[in-house]
């Protein structure tokens, strides 16, 4: 006994939308965007923090933590390891730069790509529905003025 098998009615928009090229583009995007993290981070925990904490006295953001309750280890790793209940302010500022400079790459990125796609405007001339209103302009003020209108009129 063969049992019919229903082709969801979805399947098909699924398929379209696969094939369509924005979301090929968006998939370049994930993948160039999780390369770009990696340098962020990289930028971040290798470059800025040792400069920043450098001038705020030698802080290192990455083991900068406020015990809330259980005992504090010699790093952040061994106190979470202890279970103690911590805030990893560190870590937040971390974030918080590397947030800061992916929205600052993302912004020359968009400043870029609006430059390089802008396309020029064109001078049109008056558009069909602005030449007629013209000429009913026209007409109304020779008929003000008392001159012979329309097409005949000299």
């Amino acid at each position: 006994m063969d049992l019919p098998l229903r082709k969801p009615g979805w399947l098909d928009d699924f398929r379209a939308f696969i094939a369509r090229g924005n979301v090929i583009d968006l998939a370049v995007g994930v993948v160039i965007g999780a390369a770009f993290t990696t340098i962020v981070n990289s930028l971040v925990e290798d470059l800025l923090n040792p400069i920043i904490g450098l001038l705020v006295g030698g802080i290192d953001f990455s083991n900068l933590f406020v015990v809330i309750s259980g005992e504090r280890g010699a790093s952040l790793a061994a106190t979470r390891q202890s279970g103690a209940a911590v805030l990893a302010v560190g870590q937040f500022i971390n974030a918080v730069i590397k947030f800061v400079i992916v929205a600052f790459a993302v912004f020359w990125l968009v400043r870029l790509a609006k430059r390089l796609y802008a396309t020029p405007e064109k001078e049109t001339g008056p558009t069909r529905d602005q030449m007629l209103l013209q000429e009913i302009r026209d007409e109304l003020r020779a008929a003000r003025e008392g001159r012979p209108r329309g097409p005949d009129a000299p």
